[in-house]
Formats: structure tokens, C-alpha cells, sequence
């Protein structure tokens, strides 16, 4: 967290664009937990689950890209509630 306020990033941009880059992590293969749960619970194999997950990974990184390059994407409604 220092390094954060020393770069001038809000600390709740930063905190959503590691929630949102975390989230990505979890569901891309080979290392993502929730793929292992999933083809746990569903009995369907990982490489149908990995298939299944491509069309996601769009909105998913260009959701991430609008967060990471317009902070007032993630810091507008904590603003208005804490009247920054």
C-alpha cells in the first residue's frame, strides 16, 4: 500500500483492478482454482471447461483495460457515498 500512495493511485482503483485482475487468474487454465471446482462439481472435463471459458475472457480483459486506463470507472459511486 505504500508503493500505491507513493505512485498517486487511488487505493480504491487499485483495490478493483486487483479484484478484477485475481478474478481472471481464478478462471484462466492451467492454474485456475475455480476450473478445478467447477470440473469438480460438474463432472465436465478441463479442456470443455477451458473451451467453454474462451468467449468470457473478452469482456472480461476489455473490463479490466477500461478500469486500469479511466479510474473514474471504479471510483465514481465511492465518491458520491463517501463524498470524496
Amino acid at each position: 500500500m505504500p508503493m500505491v500512495k507513493q505512485y498517486g493511485i487511488d487505493p480504491i482503483h487499485f483495490g478493483v483492478m486487483m479484484v478484477l485482475n485475481l478474478m481472471i487468474g481464478l478462471v484462466t487454465p492451467p492454474v485456475g482454482t475455480v476450473l478445478y471446482t467447477l470440473m469438480r462439481v460438474t463432472g465436465v472435463s478441463m479442456e470443455r471447461l477451458s473451451y467453454a471459458m474462451i468467449p468470457w475472457y473478452v469482456p472480461l480483459l476489455i473490463s479490466l483495460a477500461l478500469v486500469t486506463v479511466f479510474p473514474t470507472i471504479s471510483t465514481w459511486l465511492p465518491s458520491i457515498v463517501l463524498g470524496r
